[in-house]
């Protein structure tokens, strides 16, 4: 069985057949090109991938199984703003002591009253916060449980990773 990748423009660009003759096994051997999600893309064999069998099956099934480009982006997006120790400090502390005013976070956290309010403001928009207001205050707390189950998974592979180094 041979398959043929075409590009979007419809020129051929590679071609995947059966595995050499040193392999038993189902795999594919893919020649001249390199497939991605989005296209097809020459290889150089000089400089790209000295690897030339390809399991094609597995690598239809993992692709068709991957989250679509846009969930990928606001995964990304979000994993962007825990990637900031002030905004993680104020998340852990509503991990840790539940729903809170900005005066008690920015008291935990030593931010500025201005600096918590823009980093809450910045969470809340990509759902990992919630707002609770009662009159002129407003009491934050995680969105939902999925917030606080990442961040204890993080946690907890931080504390798998220092006991091993510890070891």
């Amino acid at each position: 069985m041979q398959v043929r990748f075409r590009s979007p423009s419809g020129s051929k660009v590679c071609v995947v057949g059966q595995s050499p003759s040193a392999l038993t096994d189902d795999r594919r051997v893919l020649t001249i090109a390199q497939v991605n999600s989005h296209s097809v893309v020459p290889l150089r064999p000089d400089r790209d991938c000295s690897v030339t069998v390809v399991d094609a099956e597995r690598v239809a099934g993992v692709r068709e199984a991957l989250p679509a480009d846009g969930s990928i982006e606001e995964l990304a997006q979000i994993f962007g703003l825990l990637a900031d120790p002030r905004r993680l400090r104020l998340i852990a502390a509503l991990l840790e002591g539940g729903e809170m005013c900005v005066c008690d976070l920015t008291a935990i956290t030593g931010h500025s009253m201005s600096a918590a309010s823009h980093a809450l403001r910045l969470l809340r928009a990509k759902r990992v916060v919630k707002v609770r207001r009662s009159g002129r205050m407003a009491y934050y707390r995680l969105a939902d449980s999925h917030v606080r189950m990442l961040l204890d998974v993080a946690l907890a592979h931080i504390r798998h990773e220092q006991g091993e180094r510890d070891d």
